[in-house]
Order: C-alpha cells, then structure tokens, then sequence
C-alpha cells in the first residue's frame, strides 16, 4: 500500500469560519482546496463573510 504524502502547506491545516449575515448559519472550513486563491462561499444568496 502507497503512503500519503504529508501536506505540510500551513493554508490547508488552516480552519477558517464563516457566518452567513442573513441567517446565522456558521461553518468551519477544514481543508482549503488550494485549487484557487479564494472560493466563494454563499449562503441565502449572498458571500458568507469571514468569522471575527
């Protein structure tokens, strides 16, 4: 069985939260894609903004 290389990229260990301002709703992202710089998270129609 091949082993899994580490991913040893700090934006990948990285959790960032979301919150939506419409209704509430809050995520956690665990693991950043890293297929582009930035995704668009929406959530009631709208971008979900970062957590505080």
């Amino acid at each position: 069985m091949a082993k899994r290389a580490k991913n040893t990229t700090k934006a990948r260990k990285a959790k960032k939260g979301y919150s939506c301002s419409v209704c509430g709703l809050e995520i956690t992202v665990d693991n950043v894609c890293g297929c582009v710089d930035t995704c668009d998270i929406i959530c009631c129609g709208k971008d979900m903004n970062p957590r505080k």
